[in-house]
C-alpha cells in the first residue's frame, strides 16, 4: 500500500505528535542539545519521540526539502556524463551525491541525488531535458525527499 499523506491542522493532533513536532525544533534551532534534553523540556518519552519522528514533519519543513534520486542508464563514451552534470547545473540544481556502476555492454548506471529546491519548474521537466540529453537512455526519478 502506498504511503498516503495529511495536511492536518495543529490544534486537533494528538499531544504526543505536537511534543514530537517541538522537540524536533528544539533540536533543530538549537534550543536543545540532545533528544534526551529536548524531550525532558517538552514533556514526551524518548520511545514516543523515535516512534514519530519520522513521520511527522511541519508544512514548511517538506517544502524545503526538495530531493529527488535520478537513476539513469548512460552511453559509454566521452563527455556524456559530463553533459548530463553540467545540464543539471544549467537547471539550478545540485548534484548531492552520485554513483556510477563499471560500464556493461556500452552503458553505465548513474544515480544522483540532487537538490532540486533552486530549479524553476517541476523535477519532471529536469527529467524529461535528461531524457533528450544526447547519450542518455534512460532517466528516471527513483526517490524524493
Amino acid at each position: 500500500m502506498a504511503d498516503r499523506y495529511f495536511v492536518v491542522r495543529e490544534d486537533i493532533l494528538p499531544e504526543a505528535i505536537q511534543k514530537t513536532i517541538l522537540v524536533k525544533t528544539l533540536l533543530s534551532n538549537g534550543s536543545a542539545a540532545t533528544v534526551h534534553e529536548a524531550v525532558e523540556r517538552a514533556g514526551l518519552s524518548r520511545s514516543a519521540f523515535y516512534k514519530y519522528k519520522d513521520g511527522v514533519y511541519e508544512l514548511n519543513e517538506i517544502a524545503q526539502e526538495r530531493i529527488i534520486t535520478v537513476s539513469m542508464d548512460l552511453e559509454h563514451r566521452a563527455g556524456v556524463l559530463s553533459s548530463v552534470l553540467a545540464l543539471v547545473a544549467s537547471q539550478e540544481g545540485n548534484v548531492l551525491t552520485m554513483n556510477q556502476s563499471i560500464p556493461l555492454q556500452g552503458f553505465a548506471n548513474v544515480v544522483l541525488s540532487i537538490d532540486v529546491s533552486q530549479v524553476a519548474g517541476d523535477a519532471t521537466e529536469l527529467i524529461e531535458l535528461l531524457r533528450r540529453q544526447s547519450g542518455v537512455r534512460k532517466a528516471s526519478i527513483i526517490g524524493r525527499g
